[in-house]
């Protein structure tokens, strides 16, 4: 048993040393994009699985799409982001172009859903949202 346990010791020191090396040398860093439009289905049956398909702008040809951040907020309010990763070791092209990803969300709850899509910030630096509510059958 301890010899099992030494050489998974040796094993996870070697895979953690490896993480943290950046061979390619690209620097980045993660960012939320700005959501344009949302398509939802008009409404959810309970237990259901959905795709929501988002619309969000690509400022330039260094941000690339990564996925996308749902927050609980509350039982059946999800504050959606979709998360880019920015180069910021190049010159960028700015090339502000429309983009579509989609996501599947599965309905676990019997309550209506407000979906908060995240549009960027105020003068004041307060979050923006579209807002979009799903009833439930």
């Amino acid at each position: 048993m301890k010899r099992i346990t030494i050489i998974l010791g040796i094993i996870t020191l070697c895979f953690g040393f490896n993480a943290c090396d950046n061979d390619n040398g690209v620097n980045f860093h993660f960012a939320a994009l700005q959501v344009v439009g949302a398509e939802v289905p008009e409404s959810f049956d309970l237990n259901g699985q959905y795709q929501i398909t988002v619309t969000y702008n690509r400022p330039d040809d260094c941000t690339f799409f990564e996925g996308f951040d749902v927050l609980e907020e509350a039982t059946t309010t999800r504050n959606v982001f979709v998360v880019g990763s920015i180069i910021t070791d190049r010159e960028c092209t700015e090339q502000l172009e429309e983009v579509e990803a989609t996501f599947n969300f599965v309905v676990l709850h019997d309550q209506d859903y407000l979906f908060r899509f995240w549009q960027g910030e105020d003068e004041n630096g307060e979050a923006q949202y579209l807002e979009i509510e799903v009833p439930i059958n």
